[in-house]
């Protein structure tokens, strides 16, 4: 199996951006994700500010393999829906302007039935989304966690070729109480981004928790392995949402991703 592509979430280290470049830095990734919903807001960054940017990860020789942009609500919400695309478009015109391919966001809830409004509604917000990114060159990759793997790939299966890529996250699949797996079998072909994420059922409080990396139930060699029949040469981007020492946690992460 090839060495594995590395990165970090720079908003998991849990610190100023500059410090997190510097943290990033010192646990030996070359590869980032930056968050558009923090410190950094797109719509806001003038060119020059954006050169500074830049600089910042040519000087630590860090690249950029995708922009976080967690919107409070999905695509499938009516509700100021027109301006959650407007700042999505902005977050790909600020990811390609960083050299990433990807904008990482769950695209929101979807329907049961391939049929009604809010289904309809639904593939046209995105089939947006796919030809702008396209037109750009950073495509929307929708982060699984909220629904099945099957069920994503219906969506997917519902857009026009190359709308739209997929972020596996297992640790948010079982959370959610889904088999990473069982998304691999369904998305395996269009994933083209993994965030390194891990998490178990609680079943004594009937619902899921985030752990530690290679201490819960997503079986990450299976992961790779199964990754690997469907040609994946994608980052691994390490994700830890809550715990209280994320420097130590995300740097055993990073070691555990290298004994495999």
């Amino acid at each position: 199996m090839p060495s594995l592509n590395i990165a970090i979430q720079l908003r998991s280290l849990q610190l100023p951006f500059r410090q997190a470049l510097l943290a990033a830095k010192r646990l030996g990734v070359a590869a980032v994700e930056v968050d558009a919903r923090g410190e950094i807001n797109p719509q806001e960054l003038s060119q020059t500010g954006l050169r500074q940017l830049r600089k910042q990860f040519e000087d630590l020789s860090l690249r950029v393999v995708a922009v976080g942009f967690r919107t409070r609500r999905g695509y499938d919400v009516a509700n100021e829906l027109e301006r959650r695309l407007e700042a999505t478009k902005a977050a790909m015109r600020f990811a390609h302007a960083l050299g990433a391919p990807l904008v990482v966001n769950q695209v929101g809830r979807v329907p049961d039935k391939p049929e009604g409004p809010a289904w309809q509604s639904l593939l046209e917000a995105l089939t947006d989304l796919g030809a702008y990114g396209q037109h750009v060159g950073a495509l929307l990759a929708a982060e699984t966690g909220s629904e099945s793997g099957a069920d994503l790939a219906r969506l997917l299966a519902a857009l026009p070729a190359g709308a739209m890529v997929v972020a596996l996250n297992p640790g948010n699949l079982i959370i959610n109480g889904f088999t990473p797996l069982d998304a691999v079998a369904a998305l395996g072909s269009e994933t083209a981004y993994v965030r390194a994420k891990d998490g178990v059922r609680d079943l004594a409080q009937g619902r899921g928790i985030e752990v530690p990396l290679g201490r819960g139930a997503a079986d990450i060699p299976a992961l790779m392995g199964a990754l690997e029949e469907r040609s994946y040469r994608g980052p691994w981007c390490i994700e830890r949402e809550r715990c209280d020492d994320p420097i130590m946690e995300i740097g055993h992460a990073v070691s555990y991703l290298r004994s495999l």
